[in-house]
């Protein structure tokens, strides 16, 4: 990034690193996600929380494809769980997914993973019974959008969905007609009612919680691009996994991988640029944080 001047004053920064810690203090996230044919979905999510300062980060994948997931990256834990004959998780990988979570300090759920009904009752019961921070996105959402609505008034922790207008539209069905600004006013809507913080992706992405809301400056069309919203989240947990709220990480995180986005679009054009441009861009942009701090 060129000019770290273009930080908005608005948002909270980084938080600085004491001299004597240790991988603990920096958040351990859990990932759960991937089917077969999409082992990248929650191996670039976890990539993206490590380069963003995650302490440690931790996939739980159908094992179909654990071991290509634990090629992607060698700092990413893969746990293997049962997997169905469809290549998504089995309804027995249950028990094992919410026992991980009361080990992790954010969730992240759905990335690549794929839909059947055990991942809706996964994804279900990872809403409405996971204690800690948990960010739910892609397949997630569309597991979401076949239960009733006041499940997402219904979760025992603090809860950030990330939708792009499709996904929105079958989470919360309106009229096709609907402009961006009646979506918006309804995302405003639906993160009052159901207390979660809800990121709505776009041109000039819309994260909003209670009773406030903000429009990102940062990003490019070239970033509508497969993966894109699987970094977004890796971002955001690991942010929030280094002790920013939700709101806060949600904006700095969107902040983020939107100017990752400009530098790899700098670098290889809106047309070539791809989702592990933007992770391999991350340290510049991190590095003009730092000299903010």
């Amino acid at each position: 990034m060129d000019n770290p001047s273009f930080f908005p004053n608005d948002l909270v920064g980084l938080p600085k690193r004491k001299s004597l810690s240790s991988k603990t203090d920096y958040g351990r996230i859990l990932v759960v996600g991937g089917a077969a044919g999409m082992a990248g979905a929650p191996a670039m999510c976890g990539s993206a929380a490590m380069r963003s300062g995650a302490g440690l980060v931790e996939l739980s994948v159908p094992e179909c494809i654990a071991v290509a997931c634990t090629g992607f990256d060698p700092c990413l834990m893969t746990h293997a769980r049962p997997s169905s004959e469809n290549g998504t998780f089995s309804l027995s990988a249950l028990d094992s997914i919410l026992e991980r979570t009361t080990r992790c300090d954010v969730i992240v759920c759905g990335p690549g993973m794929g839909r059947s009904e055990a991942v809706r009752a996964i994804v279900s019961l990872l809403w409405r019974e996971a204690l800690v921070p948990a960010v739910f996105d892609a397949d997630a959402i569309s597991a979401l959008a076949t239960e009733s609505p006041t499940i997402l008034q219904q979760h025992a922790g603090p809860r950030i969905i990330t939708p792009h207008e499709g996904e929105w539209r079958r989470l919360q069905p309106t009229p096709q007609q609907s402009d961006r600004k009646s979506l918006e006013t309804a995302a405003e809507t639906v993160a009052r009612c159901g207390n979660i913080t809800v990121l709505l992706k776009g041109s000039r992405t819309l994260v909003t919680q209670g009773d406030r809301s903000w429009h990102n400056p940062t990003g490019n069309p070239g970033m509508a691009t497969a993966g894109s919203g699987d970094v977004l989240s890796g971002i955001l947990a690991a942010l929030i996994g280094q002790g920013l709220d939700t709101f806060d990480a949600a904006r700095l995180a969107t902040w983020i991988h939107g100017a990752a986005g400009d530098a790899a679009a700098r670098r290889f054009s809106q047309v070539s640029m791809t989702a592990r441009d933007i992770i391999d861009c991350l340290p510049e942009i991190f590095l003009s944080l730092e000299k903010l701090s």
